[in-house]
């Protein structure tokens, strides 16, 4: 009976170590969902809090306003993640300070959207520099905070489920079975297909899969290969698990480089850059200098 069960179990873990990959599309539809989720539970603290004044409004009024809100600014502030990415990415500016600058520029747009919204009769209406500096000034608190929860804190990242392993460990209960001396080995298929690679399986054939180095593109991740390039919905730290049996290590925020790819090394000022096959030129975090140095990169 222990044996049969423990079997069983065996089985369900073989079974889930088999399930396929989520595709891009459902990743990108899961990662919009969870968005909206946060959204709607800030839109819905706001609503109850009542800031700024909103607090003599009856609930219900502020319930949905903040919530209106709240995706109003979801659509303003999302598309700077994207400049952010590549401000950090190509010029080397610091995270957190290109976030403030995107925060400011975002507030405009919703700025005025909210003084139209605040007055549908006359929706073209200038209520004035200082009612208009004060409301950007609100807007901008509220852009600024949530902003910093989701791209600086990483409470998008904190909501999001972890990968299920490619491999998970068998379940406690089936050890005795494998570990017993009249344990009979699992009959394993002469013609089972080789595990799939998410990464690999999601680039062109004509791409190869000599992977050279990933590169973090807002949601996506650039794949480098020998061959090209191609961008695959995966977060890079995802990506970096999918090939971990090739040398390489994570030198910079955005960038994984195979060690063997590297052609030569390029300086300026304090800024280096590592050269890949291609002219292809991957930045290195000044942290990581010291550390390649030691590791005998550069």
């Amino acid at each position: 009976m222990g044996r049969q069960f423990a079997s069983a179990m065996t089985e369900t873990s073989g079974e889930m170590a088999i399930t396929p990959p989520m595709g891009n599309r459902a990743k990108f539809l899961r990662g919009l969902f969870t968005d909206l989720a946060i959204m709607t539970a800030i839109g819905l603290f706001l609503g109850v809090l009542g800031p700024f004044g909103t607090i003599d409004m009856p609930l219900g009024v502020r319930l949905v306003s903040w919530l209106a809100f709240s995706y109003l600014g979801y659509i303003c502030y999302r598309p700077m993640e994207t400049l952010v990415a590549w401000g950090e990415r190509t010029l080397h500016l610091p995270r957190i300070g290109l976030w403030i600058a995107a925060a400011a520029v975002s507030s405009v747009p919703m700025t005025i959207a909210v003084l139209s919204i605040g007055n549908l009769r006359s929706p073209l209406y200038w209520p004035g520099l200082d009612v208009a500096l004060t409301s950007y000034f609100y807007v901008f608190v509220v852009g600024a905070a949530v902003t910093l929860l989701f791209n600086v804190l990483g409470l998008r990242k904190a909501v999001e489920p972890d990968p299920v392993p490619a491999n998970p460990a068998p379940h406690p209960l089936a050890q005795p079975l494998a570990e017993g001396a009249n344990a009979a080995p699992p009959a394993v298929p002469a013609d089972e297909p080789a595990q799939s690679n998410p990464l690999l399986d999601a680039l062109l054939p004509a791409l190869g899969s000599d992977v050279i180095a990933l590169q973090m593109e807002d949601h996506y991740v650039r794949v480098h290969t020998s061959l090209g390039s191609e961008l695959v919905l995966m977060r890079l730290r995802d990506a970096m698990v999918h090939i971990c049996d090739i040398e390489g290590r994570q030198v910079h925020r955005s960038w994984w480089v195979a060690r063997l790819a590297v052609e030569d090394v390029r300086r300026d000022g304090r800024n280096v850059r590592l050269v890949l096959p291609g002219g292809l030129e991957a930045p290195v975090a000044r942290a990581q200098v010291s550390e390649l140095k030691d590791a005998g990169w550069i």
